[in-house]
């Protein structure tokens, strides 16, 4: 059955990026293994989501009745973003790490499309997504190797974005990762090899 695939690319490095090159794999095997599915691309090297201001963070909590020009103005892109990550059934998300965590672009993204009353709620027994039922990978590169010690506790890259995910509801995540890619000569092919095999593996279990 074909899909709604929603691809996000963060890497300012174009042609040069494993992160991009990873979600590229990616999407053509979902391709060939859901034929006829459609793929967006929000590029946000490219085209940056705003970091929130005063002005956003008041419209997400204005109701859409009561919303002034300039609130409604200020919500446009969140809204998008959102519309955007709702419709999709699956999200590819290629993210460098940059400083132990994602490159602030997506960051940004990140809190454009996490809000109350739209992707997660609050009830009496706490927060409960709403973006439930997608499939989630995560293309990742990385320049050392922080599955193991001694960079393990600053692995703040996969673990965040799983934790964001989930509590928006998403929970089939799956995670393509390119390690090593600095660490000598031959880092960046070995670390490409290794997450051109991850990637065979999950696709053969993912739905």
């Amino acid at each position: 059955m074909p899909k709604n695939i929603l691809v996000i690319d963060s890497s300012p490095n174009g042609a040069n990026s494993l992160s991009r090159k990873l979600a590229a794999d990616t999407v053509a095997q979902l391709q060939a293994k859901y034929p006829g599915s459609t793929v967006r691309t929000r590029d946000l090297d490219k085209n940056p989501l705003p970091h929130l201001t005063g002005t956003t963070v008041a419209a997400f909590f204005t109701p859409p009745d009561s919303l002034t020009p300039e609130l409604a103005a200020a919500i446009k892109l969140s809204d998008a973003a959102t519309d955007e990550l709702l419709a999709a059934d699956i999200i590819v998300i290629g993210a460098p790490m940059w400083n132990f965590s994602i490159p602030s672009v997506l960051k940004a993204w990140i809190d454009h499309v996490v809000r109350r009353g739209r992707t997660f709620a609050y009830s009496a027994t706490g927060a409960e997504g709403l973006a439930k039922g997608k499939t989630v990978f995560l293309a990742l590169s990385r320049g050392a190797k922080y599955a193991e010690a001694p960079y393990k506790q600053m692995e703040f890259h996969e673990t965040y974005l799983r934790g964001v995910l989930g509590f928006i509801g998403i929970t089939d995540v799956h995670a393509i990762i390119a390690e090593g890619a600095s660490m000598g000569p031959d880092g960046a092919k070995n670390a490409i090899a290794a997450a051109e095999q991850q990637l065979a593996a999950v696709m053969t279990k993912a739905a």
